[in-house]
């Protein structure tokens, strides 16, 4: 299937390059002053090997001449790793305006001097320009999270007010507070020691350049909602990590699942490490997850109320175990155990919806079949477990690489659930509201890729009263133009979702991943990906994260639904 797929993409590149010399055709100057409108510097040696080190975009109308980089001076920005032993040898790579030229052509250059060079425009008018770099410490200088201790109380951050609020009518005149900050800035005064948060306290917070601030206003308020859903403009991106800053050196050794208890974010490589936590506003590293009896060879999954659970990969013929935490710290509890008599195998992809404490749908969904195996959860404690074969599927889900995922809409297991899956490239999302009888939703990308993309990573939510479906539209090969892309739907009548994936009117958010994949390769067969949509327990942020072992990408989205 891989081979044919690159001799018909080949030949349709090579017919486009055969008809444009036939009709070649002189492309109008849209340069105004400057033709450069960007400059990307690479690494070209050292652990982070031909990594973008930094897009710089530059003002197209600007009259410049002399071009000055600013590399950060840390990468990966949260790390304590500079670039300065890198900067007399990176790639540059400019990009220009119809018709501009620039000799002799760019290379690899020694940036800590000003390397020469002729910008000549459409009009053939010439200029000398030099290129350099400077390091460039970050002036981020924002509080991404907030926590008051006694009581461990969550601050709502208002971004554009700078407001930090606490929802609490309790006295709170001798707190301390626990802080995530932009990498490596600065606040004051001490966050750790004793303060009076019953009236206006204020934090200044100071970037790495040592010259940007930003001053926040902690207050005990509870902000305005608006009515339902989220609120549009809100959406922001928290992080996007490289799996290889992780350790990941081979695509095909992995496949990325996702969880989420309170500030933390999990993410299990399902190689049989430990999964790795991660702060949800930074994506910054914290440690490794108490696995006590647990395997982690298969899937983890969260609910919306703090709970979380890991299984093992369980073949055919083996025993699947699914255990329950809702501690990074602590050792899980098992909670589950399946016989697999089922024929084909299980624990790859996994789901929760509701409160494992109390009520609950579990699904964990069978390879190469068209079936799922889903426990109810009542009181905290676990049903036996009842196998489901969905009817109108146009084919099974076959193989580690396509196998789907099969989403409860509510925590009722008689609330209907969503499936979607490779399906030879269309890429349909199906809806069975008995949870068998599956009629398709949505259509897989109308630029006619579906070839190269698997939608199979979805969730669902509820959120500020409403409810949404995300999907992740993994893209198999990133360096061939198939970028992974987010979709939010608004999943409040299932009806309503129609059409296909980037065109449905149910569409209320995409979100492109940059063209950053992973040097190392993506894999090839047991391609893979995850997405965990997730509200705060406050219920003022929802979180989208995903991770895919074809990007080899961990990222994070935030959105709320505060008033403004």
């Amino acid at each position: 299937m891989k081979k044919k797929i690159l001799y018909i993409t080949t030949s349709v590149v090579a017919l486009f390059f055969l008809n444009a010399c036939q009709n070649e055709e002189y492309v109008q100057p849209t340069a105004d002053r400057a033709g450069i409108t960007s400059l990307d510097a690479y690494f070209t040696s050292g652990a982070n090997k031909d990594k973008l080190v930094i897009d710089w975009k530059i003002d197209k109308t600007a009259d410049i001449t002399d071009y000055v980089i600013p590399v950060p001076y840390y990468y990966p920005e949260e790390s304590d790793n500079t670039t300065e032993e890198y900067m007399n040898a990176m790639k540059v790579v400019a990009t220009l305006e119809n018709n501009c030229t620039i000799d002799p052509p760019i290379s690899v250059l020694d940036l800590n001097k000003k390397n020469e060079f002729t910008y000549t425009d459409p009009y053939g008018v010439q200029k000398k320009i030099t290129i350099s770099g400077q390091l460039t410490r970050s002036n981020k200088c924002a509080i991404k999270a907030f926590s008051a201790s006694p009581g461990e109380l969550s601050g709502i951050i208002d971004e554009d007010n700078k407001t930090i609020s606490l929802l609490t009518s309790a006295d709170l005149s001798e707190m301390t507070a626990e802080v995530t900050l932009s990498p490596h800035a600065t606040i004051s005064p001490n966050p750790a020691e004793v303060h009076n948060f019953n009236n206006d306290f204020k934090f200044t917070v100071t970037a790495d350049n040592g010259t940007d601030k930003t001053e926040y206003t902690v207050q005990k308020h509870i902000p305005e909602k608006i009515a339902n859903g989220y609120r549009k403009g809100s959406e922001i991106t928290l992080f996007e990590k490289n799996m290889t800053e992780l350790g990941v050196t081979d695509a095909n050794n992995v496949h990325p699942t996702l969880a989420s208890i309170g500030s933390y974010v999990i993410m299990n490589l399902g190689d049989g490490t430990a999964p790795k936590y991660f702060k949800k506003a930074t994506g910054s590293l914290v440690g490794n997850i108490n696995m006590g009896q647990a395997n982690a060879t298969g899937a983890i999954t969260s609910d919306c109320a703090g709970n979380m659970l890991i299984c093992n990969y369980a073949a055919d013929g083996s025993v699947l175990k699914i255990f329950k935490t809702n501690d990074v710290t602590k050792a899980p509890e098992q909670f589950i155990t399946y016989n697999n008599s089922l024929g084909v195998n299980i624990g790859s992809r996994l789901h929760v919806q509701g409160d494992l404490k109390g009520t609950a749908t579990i699904i964990a969904t069978c390879e190469n079949s068209n079936s799922y195996v889903y426990w109810t959860v009542s009181n905290g404690t676990p049903s036996e477990a009842h196998v489901v074969g969905m009817n109108y599927i146009p084919s099974f889900w076959e193989g580690y690489d396509n196998v789907a995922k099969v989403v409860s809409r509510s925590a009722d297991a008689t609330g209907g659930v969503f499936v979607d899956y490779y399906c030879g490239g269309n890429c349909p999302l199906f809806y069975a509201a008995n949870g068998t009888d599956a009629t398709q939703l949505l259509g897989g990308n109308t630029n006619g890729a579906g070839w190269g993309y698997n939608t199979a990573p979805i969730d669902t939510r509820d959120f500020n009263n409403s409810k949404y479906l995300a999907i992740f539209e993994m893209g198999y090969w990133p360096d061939w133009g198939l970028p992974g892309n987010i979709y939010l739907f608004d999943a409040s009548s299932t009806g309503a979702i129609t059409g296909n994936i980037n065109t449905s009117s149910s569409l209320k958010y995409v979100y492109t991943m940059p063209d950053n994949f992973a040097s190392v390769g993506y894999a090839g067969d047991g391609r893979f990906g995850d997405l965990l949509l997730t509200p705060s327990e406050d219920g003022y942020f929802m979180y989208i994260f995903y991770a895919s072992n074809t990007h080899l990408t961990f990222g994070g989205l935030q959105l709320d639904c505060i008033d403004k």
